[in-house]
């Protein structure tokens, strides 16, 4: 103080800015302020009225005038910054089980307006060598999407998006199944049954393997979402004195029924057999065989199982300034 001692020196003030929601180069939203203006509401001091001439009040009002907005604007840079470290955990690579990656990224600008912000994201995949998987970049049409409901937080997933999903996954459904092969929670495949036993010795061994031949295909509708296979089931026979031969190959389309629901913050989907086709893609020994009762007790008493145990992993949700997913409510095409 110019009376000797310190000065104690209270005061109110208005700060106000406008922030701007953007997105940077590596697609990631980011907030920015701009416009940050101080108006003082009051100037106390501890020094009596009558020590302070006016001259001297006017020269601290001014001074203040000047000095707060470089004290107090990047106040408002520390919150936004904190509020964009939120976001670029969104765009962090998590693993996607043990088949790849997957990211979210800002597809297009934010869209801002009174009650909510929109995001269109875009998800890079990679596989497990590294290979970006391409995936369809055009938009549903706005009246496809549900209303926006008050008051909640809508997440929107597209059928191309799990379609993808299931892509980098598809790896790990192959399976070798074993004419008696027993899991847990799984019963012998039914390979001695009579269509298969009128022309292979009863103690012929036989052994399928199951290859996904197309990226999968993901349909949803408000009342139930479909899952479409396409694989090759190849079978072999082997006995202890010669190289395993194979006997044919089908083509098999698969149309099974999904489900989804939230745990650990993920999507979880599950599958459930509906109805399995096969197509006499080559053969060596059967010339004709009914195969279709065998060929479902393949894919549902070990390959859909196989699958769903792949599926557990969840697929991981994007991280929207620490939104949580457990309290999801799950509706059609829609994580809300």
């Amino acid at each position: 103080s110019f009376i000797g001692g310190n000065m104690e020196i209270a005061l109110a003030a208005n700060l106000t800015a406008s922030s701007r929601l953007g997105q940077d180069a590596t697609g990631i939203p980011r907030f920015s302020s701009r416009n940050c203006h101080i108006a003082l509401v009051s100037v106390k001091t501890n020094l009596p009225s009558s020590t302070l001439p006016k001259v001297m009040s006017k020269f601290l009002n001014s001074t203040l005038q000047k000095v707060l907005p470089g004290l107090l604007c990047p106040a408002m840079d520390a919150v936004l910054n904190l509020v964009n470290t939120k976001f670029t955990t969104m765009a962090s690579e998590v693993p996607l089980g043990t088949a790849g990656t997957l990211k979210y990224v800002l597809l297009n600008p934010p869209i801002t307006n009174e009650s909510f912000i929109e995001l269109d994201l875009k998800t890079i995949l990679h596989q497990e060598e590294g290979e970006e998987v391409d995936l369809p970049t055009e938009q549903p049409s706005l009246s496809s999407l549900p209303p926006k409901r008050d008051a909640a937080t809508q997440l929107i997933l597209s059928a191309n998006f799990l379609s993808a999903e299931l892509s980098i996954l598809q790896v790990s459904f192959n399976l070798n199944i074993s004419n008696n092969m027993v899991g847990k929670g799984m019963s012998p495949l039914c390979f001695d049954s009579p269509q298969i036993s009128r022309v292979l010795p009863p103690s012929q061994p036989v052994e399928t393997e199951m290859r996904e031949a197309k990226t999968p295909v993901v349909t949803i509708t408000p009342d139930k979402s479909f899952v479409e296979l396409f694989s090759t089931a190849e079978f072999w026979i082997s006995s202890s004195d010669s190289a395993p031969e194979s006997l044919f190959i089908l083509d098999v389309h698969s149309n099974l029924e999904a489900e989804f629901a939230i745990a650990e913050e993920k999507l979880q989907l599950s599958f459930a057999l509906q109805r399995a086709m096969g197509g006499l893609h080559h053969f060596s020994v059967f010339q004709e065989l009914p195969l279709k009762g065998v060929l479902a007790d393949i894919i549902h008493v070990a390959y859909v199982p196989s699958i769903n145990r792949v599926l557990r992993g969840g697929v991981p949700l994007p991280d929207l300034l620490g939104i949580t997913y457990q309290q999801a409510n799950i509706s059609g095409f829609e994580v809300g």
